[in-house]
């Protein structure tokens, strides 16, 4: 009760106030008592005016900043976006290039696809965005720009699954440069760098290795056929094993299987095995500079010349 009166009494001295302020705004102005109320009134109310005026406009500025930042922060994201999308695209183009000149090398045509998905654990597998719908098929040899990657083993109507070649199951037929001699590679397995050493073992025990030797793939072993001539690793070191009767050495794969992207699978094989055209160059050191110096003899000083004698 006593708030609802308090309430009342408030309202009816608001009221008798604008009903003053009423009469003094339609007064005669000539009266200077008059006039002095007015003034007093404009001057306190007018500032409550503009106070609240200059409030209202800078929450209106605030709200459009606020607005203005959200939409440069928008171009920003997009712009970021657009730039990372850019340096994907140029990696795969320089994938792509890489690819397209070993399928050349190879004299094999290839569809190009993406890697979009791993397999997980002892999976040793990727899955591409191109399957039956696209011309794939299983069985088919999948590479890139470095070499080898693997086969298809399984084909959906858009997607296909690749076992990749340095699997412990997979056995690769080979040949070696520059003297031609076969043998077979076998894979480390899953490896936390992508590129494992892999193992070579040698068909003759007259054949003769060293580090630096270079193979493709060639006749297939246990069934497991790629088409010849795709680059696979580089021998790194000998192997000696007691009582064996053929040469074998362990091989550092050209392809990081932990970072694929883009990738050919071969939908043509080459008409005639192209040998050794696809292998990568080795690097050569260049030849060292000798630099030869020789040195004079000098005066001693305060010498004396010596005449020559005369005929």
């Amino acid at each position: 009760m006593r708030d609802t009166r308090r309430t009342r009494v408030v309202l009816a001295a608001l009221l008798g106030v604008a009903l003053i302020l009423i009469v003094v705004s339609y007064a005669d102005s000539s009266n200077p008592v008059l006039r002095s109320v007015r003034t007093a009134v404009g001057s306190v109310f007018g500032g409550a005016e503009h106070a609240a005026s200059s409030a209202g406009r800078f929450f209106s500025r605030s709200g459009s900043d606020t607005s203005q930042v959200t939409s440069l922060q928008k171009q920003v994201l997009q712009l970021r976006a657009e730039l990372s999308q850019a340096r994907i695209s140029k990696a795969d183009y320089a994938q792509l290039h890489a690819m397209l000149l070993v399928a050349g090398a190879d004299q094999v045509k290839v569809m190009a696809a993406s890697v979009i998905a791993a397999g997980q654990s002892y999976q040793q597998t990727v899955t591409l965005d191109a399957g039956s719908g696209d011309g794939a098929r299983v069985g088919q040899t999948v590479l890139n720009g470095q070499g080898l990657v693997g086969k298809i083993t399984a084909v959906t109507a858009t997607t296909s699954t690749v076992q990749l070649a340095n699997a412990t199951s997979v056995v690769i037929g080979v040949a070696v440069t520059p003297s031609g001699q076969l043998g077979w590679v076998t894979g480390p397995g899953r490896t936390t760098g992508g590129a494992g050493v892999m193992h070579l073992q040698m068909l003759s025990s007259a054949a003769v290795l060293q580090p630096g030797d270079q193979l493709v793939t060639g006749p297939s072993r246990s069934g497991q056929s790629f088409v010849p001539g795709v680059p696979v690793g580089v021998i790194t070191k000998l192997v000696s094993k007691n009582g064996a009767l053929t040469e074998a050495a362990d091989v550092r794969p050209y392809v990081n299987y932990t970072a694929l992207s883009v990738v050919g699978i071969v939908m043509t094989p080459p008409a005639h095995n192209p040998g050794f055209a696809a292998v990568p160059p080795l690097p050569h050191p260049l030849p060292a500079v000798t630099v030869t110096v020789t040195a004079r003899p000098t005066a001693s000083p305060g010498a004396t010349p010596t005449p020559s004698a005369s005929p």
